[in-house]
């Protein structure tokens, strides 16, 4: 079977722009994987996902979503895909469920209950609140909710995660998960590594509107990471904190390893292995801040 989505050899130009704002990316995404797009805002995460979901036309190479080319799908191609863009863009006056039923109307398949929906994520006893008077929170679960009406077989999410509290953004990511295991595809965009980490099959790294590495998270850390065991102990009278590193291979009959656990009060253990952050500065030479913009270049 073919994978969900495949694109070869993508590049894409804005109007009245020379350079391109994505270039020649090469990927695929297959059945029930969460796929995230990791970089900072301008790397071309969201033009990849507009051309992927058919907003942007006139791309050079090949995007193909659920073995279609999109550029030349129609209007059923909609009926198989959910899309939540960054930020929720709702009928200010209309209730939660006279929202989701609006939009419900609008598809020819079946259709979730919007009742049920809105209790998956908390939201049954707002739903007859006007969605002006919903938080940041609220609006992004229902938001989440939309994405889901239809019954899609792919999620398109955009910053799915952002401007959350940690609560909500546990919610969330739950919420994203429970969507892999009713096997659904996942493509998120975010610069939250986190959020990529956490919920990611894989990660595609992108910025300039290139993808110079895709892998899953585990693997990035273990390719990238120290093959060693950090230990924090207390030694001395004075119960002095200290610090000692060994290697991971032959721990086991490691003596001095084995003579700190029997003789010394351990307080921490960890390996060594490098985030997500660490790799992405040390293999696009960039830097995020918190809202995602690109800071400076790293060395490495």
């Amino acid at each position: 079977m073919a994978a969900a989505i495949e694109v070869k050899d993508l590049s894409f130009t804005h109007r009245g722009q020379c350079e391109r704002t994505i270039q020649q990316l090469d990927f695929q995404i297959e059945h029930g994987e969460i796929f995230g797009f990791l970089g900072p805002s301008g790397a071309g995460k969201s033009t990849t996902q507009k051309i992927l979901i058919g907003i942007l036309k006139k791309y050079e190479g090949s995007a193909r979503v659920l073995g279609l080319e999109v550029e030349g799908s129609g209007s059923d191609f909609y009926e198989r895909i959910g899309v939540a863009f960054e930020f929720p863009n709702f009928y200010g006056r209309f209730t939660a469920l006279e929202n989701l039923n609006l939009f419900r109307s609008l598809y020819k398949g079946p259709t979730e209950d919007p009742r049920e929906l809105l209790k998956l994520v908390g939201l049954d006893t707002s739903a007859k609140l006007r969605v002006s008077q919903y938080s940041k929170g609220m609006k992004m679960r229902l938001n989440f909710i939309r994405a889901l009406l239809n019954k899609p077989d792919i999620l398109f999410l955009d910053e799915p995660t952002s401007g959350l509290d940690p609560v909500n953004a546990q919610t969330m990511k739950k919420l994203i998960r429970e969507q892999k295991q009713l096997g659904r595809t996942v493509l998120i965009t975010t610069h939250q590594m986190n959020t990529a980490e956490e919920i990611c099959d894989r990660v595609a790294f992108m910025v300039d509107g290139r993808i110079p590495l895709i892998d899953s998270p585990r693997e990035l850390k273990l390719k990238y990471g120290e093959r060693m065991l950090r230990v924090e102990y207390e030694s001395g009278r004075e119960r002095e904190l200290m610090y000692a590193q060994f290697a991971l291979d032959g721990i086991g009959s490691n003596r001095a390893y084995l003579e700190l656990l029997r003789n010394q009060r351990i307080e921490t253990m960890h390996t060594m292995e490098a985030t997500l952050e660490q790799i992405f500065i040390k293999v696009t030479g960039k830097k995020m801040d918190l809202n995602g913009n690109s800071m400076q270049e790293g060395f490495g």
